[in-house]
């Protein structure tokens, strides 16, 4: 199925974001975002905790990707997740001002392109159970 695939291959593509960021931010610390080479140690402590946490959204939305059809509940869980980040850093713009453009993507991809993404594949899945019991070709329940 054509839709299928394209699906998958926008949430792959998307994944690419948290895995290469993420796992840049683990190994560098707050350094990647060009601040300087000794912050303190509780923000790096902290900057590079909230990594992983971002690392390893990617690596569960690209667990999705195989059978996307099936996996609604857990691709809504991450997705509420990243829109819950996108609140908070709308929280920082409106107390601090706005953040570096880097961050202004991350801010269209986590209240943007995620709750979109949220919406095809609940869409597609319904799709897909649909065709998938309708008719007398159907296997459903055999």
């Amino acid at each position: 199925m054509i839709e299928k695939r394209l699906l998958q291959i926008v949430v792959a593509i998307a994944c690419l974001v948290p895995l290469s960021v993420g796992g840049e931010s683990i190994l560098r610390g707050p350094s990647f975002l060009g601040h300087p080479p000794v912050v303190p140690t509780d923000l790096d402590s902290h900057f590079r905790y909230i990594s992983g946490i971002f690392f390893a959204v990617g690596i569960a939305f690209a667990t999705c990707i195989p059978a996307i059809e099936t996996k609604g509940p857990r691709f809504r869980l991450l997705g509420a997740l990243v829109v819950c980040g996108g609140l908070a850093r709308i929280g920082s713009l409106l107390s601090v001002g706005p953040p570096s453009t880097g961050h202004l993507f991350g801010l269209a991809m986590e209240l943007g392109v995620v709750p979109l993404l949220m919406l095809w594949q609940a869409g597609f899945a319904r799709r897909y159970l649909a065709a998938s019991t309708a008719g007398p070709a159907s296997t459903v329940g055999r």
